[in-house]
């Protein structure tokens, strides 16, 4: 008999140690060497990405969103959840002590009844020789830690947004004084060409051009306003703030554009907090389907109790009514239609599932990066560009103007001319605002900000290997 409890307590230990779910790193995406467009060396950038930039204004509006954003709150509670969920989890593996009492009454046929009145203690602690248990704790271990990378991701998008919405907001409010410039200068083309008109140098056709061209851009000016209107809006929600009470007065746009150092493509599946938070749910999938196997093994539960019990409620606490008991319950289904066989098959599904989408945004994560590195080189020698093309379209305009007032020219080319430089004006304009929008987007697809490389602590590779210590 002896032997033959060894040899199933062997055969469970055996169960409990079986592998989970493994994933072949061969399926997970490989980082490449390098990125197709190269980045300038640059000094590295601290944990608070966005001071760089050099902003007051767009510090105080970080703050107050990581402050008082609900996306933030919301991934917050998540991870409070989850934290609570763990505290479950290890709970359960714990022996289990509470204290019972009772009253009862039953009687045989014929018997006289009699009331059987009880007080003590109850233990109960489950072997967990399958490692169930311990699989549902390392997946909640695993959940945990997703909630804890998918809470710095909600704070970098946060971030993120905020300063793309703000920059967006700032160069709209330089564009708002290009148009309006614009406006100015053809409400004084008008004033002139009123005066011709009345002495007779000019056609009314003329006249009718400018007062079209000067109402065209008035349209245009006002256009712009109610786009700032709604990025306003827009801040306010990130700021979780209510529209109406939230005000963002225009200034000049002096912000900085720092440069981002990339560094290897190889340290993004460590720094993204989106990654690392998929490849834990990948690995909390394996631990699953841990559980799912451990459905096959037996159930032992060990239960004891010590108390006293007694017929009489007076007699209930003295010495000889005093009881105890202990014993062990084996519980191992036989038939269950399938229920198990299906157990493990979903969380292999889910395992394959969780998988797929890792590989997704590891891929989508190298693109976003490549994405914007490109953006920027090619944003580099756009503006280099654009600004010749506005400052020829300056001279032309100034020539125009003097050449118009002196009667060398007519009034087509002054207005053709003036058309070409606020459109080179407004494209250079564009150009810009889009160099510090890619900027935030790289710093967004590269995981944010980075600690200075001479005092940073070594971070240990993990995503080559996705596979669950289960002991």
């Amino acid at each position: 008999m002896t032997i033959k409890l060894t040899a199933l307590f062997a055969a469970l230990w055996l169960a409990g140690c079986a592998s989970v779910g493994v994933v072949d790193p061969a399926q997970l995406p490989q980082p490449p060497a390098a990125y197709k467009t190269t980045a300038a060396e640059a000094p590295a950038i601290q944990a608070a990405w966005w001071q760089p930039f050099a902003d007051p204004a767009l510090d105080d509006l970080v703050a107050r969103a990581l402050a008082a954003n609900t996306s933030v709150q919301a991934a917050a509670n998540r991870l409070a959840q989850a934290r609570a969920a763990l505290g479950g989890a290890e709970a359960t593996r714990l022996p289990q002590v509470g204290v019972a009492a009772g009253a009862g009454r039953a009687a045989d046929p014929g018997a006289q009844g009699a009331t059987q009145y009880s007080a003590g203690l109850n233990l109960a602690y489950e072997l967990d020789l399958g490692g169930r248990l311990l699989h549902e704790r390392n997946a909640s271990a695993l959940d945990l830690r997703a909630r804890e990378q998918l809470l710095a991701d909600a704070r970098l998008l946060v971030q993120a947004n905020v300063a793309r919405g703000y920059l967006a907001l700032r160069a709209l409010d330089a564009e708002r004084d290009i148009v309006r410039g614009t406006v100015a200068a053809y409400a004084e083309t008008l004033s002139l060409t009123e005066k011709r008109a009345r002495a007779g140098d000019v056609a009314d056709l003329d006249l009718a051009r400018v007062r079209a061209e000067l109402a065209a851009n008035e349209a245009e000016a006002l256009a712009l306003d109610r786009r700032r209107v709604e990025l306003e809006t827009a801040l306010a929600v990130l700021l979780g703030e209510p529209a109406s009470n939230f005000r963002l007065a225009p200034t000049a746009w002096t912000t900085a554009l720092p440069a981002v150092p990339v560094g290897l493509p190889s340290e993004l599946l460590q720094r993204r907090p989106d990654l690392a938070a998929a490849r834990s749910q990948l690995q909390a999938a394996q631990a699953r389907v841990g559980v799912a196997q451990a459905a096959w093994f037996p159930n032992i539960a060990l239960t004891g109790g010590a108390g006293y019990a007694s017929t009489d409620l007076g007699d209930l606490f003295k010495w000889s009514a005093r009881s105890w008991g202990i014993g062990a319950l084996l519980s191992l289904p036989l038939l269950d239609g399938g229920r198990r066989e299906a157990g493990v098959q979903g969380a292999n599904a889910q395992l394959d599932g969780a998988l797929a989408s890792y590989r997704d945004q590891v891929l989508t994560a190298f693109k976003d990066v490549e994405d914007q590195l490109s953006a920027l080189r090619i944003l580099g020698s756009q503006s280099e560009v654009q600004a010749k093309a506005v400052a020829s379209a300056s001279r032309a305009t100034q020539l125009s103007d003097a050449r118009y007032r002196n009667g060398y020219v007519s009034q087509l080319d002054l207005l053709d001319a003036r058309r070409s430089e606020l459109r080179n004006r407004r494209q250079a304009l564009q150009v810009r605002s889009a160099q510090y929008q890619s900027t935030v987007g790289l710093i967004r697809a590269l995981g944010g900000g980075w600690a200075d490389p001479a005092t940073a602590d070594a971070t240990p590779a993990t995503g080559a290997n996705a596979q669950v210590a289960a002991r």
